[in-house]
């Protein structure tokens, strides 16, 4: 099992960020495999953990249009800045 670590410092978080978060948390979990998907924020920082079967689910994830359309929104938009790490549990 894979975990996504994504950490992100808040710029600007509105309406279209919240029905992008949920349309995202969805297509994950029904079209990529994705086991959980757990989300937190606290003042201006944000931190999204989410589990996966296999690095292939992740990588097909990422190459997802309209996840590449969000991370683009992110970039331009709703973060300062942000990182993902991708850990392998046992």
């Amino acid at each position: 099992m894979f975990a996504v670590i994504f950490r992100a410092e808040i710029k600007q978080l509105d309406e279209q960020y919240s029905e992008t978060a949920k349309r995202l948390r969805e297509l994950a979990m029904t079209k990529y495999d994705c086991i959980d998907f757990i989300a937190v924020t606290e003042g201006n920082q944000e931190i999204a953990v989410s589990y996966w079967k296999s690095e292939e689910d992740i990588k097909r994830w990422q190459k997802n249009s309209e996840h590449l359309q969000a991370q683009k929104m992110g970039k331009e938009k709703w973060y300062q800045s942000y990182q993902v790490q991708i850990a392998e549990l046992k």
